[in-house]
């Protein structure tokens, strides 16, 4: 455990997330987020949002909801340092994760020396063949988006939705410049639909921090 301003806040945390919920149904969290005022039910990867959702209304107190902003990029939560919420599914894949804005998290280590993610991880069930969950998110949505449509238009492929989410554990991660150095990048290079440059974000790889985890909850 460090000593730091993280071993403060860790306690508190670790005992308020133990009471997240370990199964996730994806009609009823959406549902929930839309009746309870968030704005982000209509997202297709609902699971963090959700995450998000569930951490607005109970780490309140411990953290302050939203954290910093730099230029057009926020963290989601401020707690001596700022915090972000992840989720990830791991379904057998590598564990891989992309995290915030590069040069945000640069800016948020130069002002504070570290920065804090609440990364929960689990397992993903997908949507049925026939997309039962994407017809009736859609159809919740009043129907498809304009975005939608137009990648039907040139025939992109949509990737599959989570139907589901279940819990196995939440790991509370010190992130420093040195956690930095051991990250990837991602979308670096990449491009908008309008020819702008897109924000190159981080990716972390789970393999590669065990030692900045600094709490650890298991989800029963």
């Amino acid at each position: 455990m460090t000593t730091d301003v993280f071993s403060g806040l860790v306690a508190g945390l670790t005992d308020r997330l133990a009471n997240l919920p370990k199964a996730w149904d994806g009609r009823q969290c959406i549902l929930q987020m839309q009746s309870q005022g968030s704005t982000h039910w209509r997202q297709m990867e609902w699971i963090g949002w959700y995450l998000e959702f569930y951490c607005h209304r109970n780490l309140n107190g411990l953290l302050k909801m939203p954290g910093p902003r730099y230029g057009n990029v926020g963290f989601d939560g401020f707690g001596d340092v700022p915090w972000d919420f992840k989720t990830h599914a791991t379904d057998g894949k590598q564990h891989k994760i992309i995290v915030n804005d590069r040069v945000a998290i640069l800016n948020a280590l130069r002002e504070y020396g570290a920065v804090g993610l609440i990364l929960a991880i689990g397992h993903a069930q997908y949507d049925d063949e026939i997309g039962s969950f994407k017809q009736w998110h859609e159809e919740l949505k009043g129907g498809k988006s304009a975005y939608t449509q137009a990648r039907e238009a040139r025939g992109a492929r949509s990737r599959r939705r989570k139907a589901a989410f279940v819990v196995d554990r939440i790991d509370l991660i010190r992130f420093t410049d040195k956690t930095l150095s051991k990250c990837g990048e991602f979308q670096k290079g990449f491009r908008n639909s309008d020819g702008s440059p897109r924000a190159t974000k981080v990716l972390l790889s789970t393999a590669d921090i065990q030692d900045e985890v600094v709490g650890q909850v298991l989800i029963r």
